[in-house]
């Protein structure tokens, strides 16, 4: 899952460094400002993608395979409502945990109150969504993520847990 956003990472990293070392700081400011832009927009764009095949995955398991119901879930509850399973600015994954079900959502909250690794897995996730929703509803060309690359990148990799953890509650639940 994270090969690409290390290469996107790495790359534009290296050309900061060049920047640095070429003393460019006009140059470098503004690819510095375009890489933490970049680097969110795919991070979310790959977390839209995982959760949304992982949705896919447990409902075509789930009823066996069937066109109708999953051609039904794919068109009225996957496209274009991805942004919708998530309430963004909170701090926690139970809107989306409640859409299983009570139980479902009850196991979830306990894990992450148990577990601290997967608390902050969700916080992290929610926070890039969050921030890339930000991006591209306020003014993209003018809105400043006080974050650094590396603390997206950071986050990114904090937040990888919590596809994993939804990917083995689904294919196990």
């Amino acid at each position: 899952m994270s090969d690409i956003i290390d290469r996107i990472y790495t790359n534009n990293s290296d050309l900061i460094k060049y920047l640095d070392d070429a003393k460019e700081p006009s140059y470098r400011i503004e690819a510095e400002l375009n890489f933490k832009k970049g680097l969110l927009l795919s991070i979310a764009s790959l977390f839209e993608n995982k959760i949304t095949i992982l949705l896919t995955n447990f409902i075509t398991k789930k009823t066996n395979s069937n066109d109708l119901v999953i051609s039904f879930f794919n068109n009225k509850a996957i496209k274009r409502q991805y942004h919708t399973l998530f309430s963004w600015d909170s701090a926690n994954a139970n809107s989306f945990f409640g859409l299983f079900g009570n139980n479902f959502k009850n196991k979830m909250k306990e894990r992450v109150r148990t577990e601290e690794k997967l608390d902050r897995a969700i916080k992290s996730f929610l926070e890039l969504g969050n921030l890339r929703n930000q991006l591209v509803h306020k003014n993209f060309a003018e809105f400043s993520i006080d974050k650094t690359a590396k603390e997206i990148y950071d986050k990114f990799y904090e937040a990888k847990y919590f596809i994993s953890e939804l990917r083995s509650e689904l294919e196990n639940g």
